[in-house]
């Protein structure tokens, strides 16, 4: 006779109390969930054209890729595209401070972590969020093209995001450029050299990627994007809650 698994559950535990409190942490993080979704909606909807830019909250003003994106996000913003960032300090710094000086808005979608990230200056629109998950929905959703910069995990994380719903059809193709030809060269060698020939990724996945260094050639390939494209791109029919990456 087979045994049957005895499968806990909150209200078989002892302390009562405990577990209501548990329960209602759980439903109150949901509300503040929904909440940021909304308040980036509503400060966002309008903000487009725009464009992402990613990249590490660790390098200095001094860094050349620091003046490389403050450059990128200057010509961008001239252009009509709103820059969005991740308000820090670093990469996100550059790219808000080019994007402030210039004509179109410029967008720092803030997180609070414990340590490093700090809201710089150069914001025309600062939201915060408290999960990493609403904010990278809230880049996804408002990104007409993504800009990344060297970085670290965060930045590997956001880049991967951004080609997996494009690569799986969760969310419409934008231009996606890499700046920093010798920073990335390692790592997309091991795409071709490793994800291709396993068959992990398609030979085509690597064209969502492009690899430019020259600020006036970024904003180029932007607008190429587009004025190649003679119609809107069709899109299958998607549920609620796929729809959202194509707004």
């Amino acid at each position: 006779m087979t045994k049957r698994k005895v499968i806990p559950s909150l209200r078989s535990l002892a302390d009562q109390e405990r577990a209501t409190a548990k329960k209602a942490r759980a439903s109150w993080q949901m509300f503040t969930i929904m909440a940021e979704f909304i308040e980036a909606t509503e400060y966002l909807s309008e903000i487009r054209p725009a464009v992402s830019i990613y990249g590490s909250a660790r390098l200095k003003p001094n860094s050349p890729y620091y003046k490389l994106a403050t450059t990128i996000a200057r010509k961008l913003s001239d252009a009509g595209f709103a820059v969005i960032s991740g308000g820090g300090p670093g990469i996100m710094e550059a790219a808000n401070k080019g994007a402030h000086a210039g004509k179109a808005p410029s967008v720092g979608l803030n997180i609070e972590l414990p340590h490093e990230q700090s809201g710089n200056q150069w914001q025309d629109i600062s939201l915060r969020f408290r999960h990493f998950f609403t904010r990278k929905v809230t880049f996804v959703k408002n990104s007409d093209a993504v800009i990344v910069m060297p970085g670290g995990f965060g930045t590997l994380d956001e880049l991967a995001e951004v080609l997996t719903l494009i690569q799986t059809k969760k969310s419409r193709h934008v231009p996606i450029i890499l700046v920093g030809a010798e920073f990335w060269k390692g790592l997309l060698a091991w795409f071709e050299s490793q994800l291709v020939p396993m068959g992990l990724i398609n030979p085509d996945d690597m064209n969502l990627m492009q690899v430019i260094d020259e600020p006036d050639q970024v904003l180029e390939a932007v607008l190429a994007f587009y004025e190649e494209r003679e119609e809107p791109e069709q899109h299958p029919v998607k549920s609620d809650e796929d729809r959202m990456f194509y707004l």
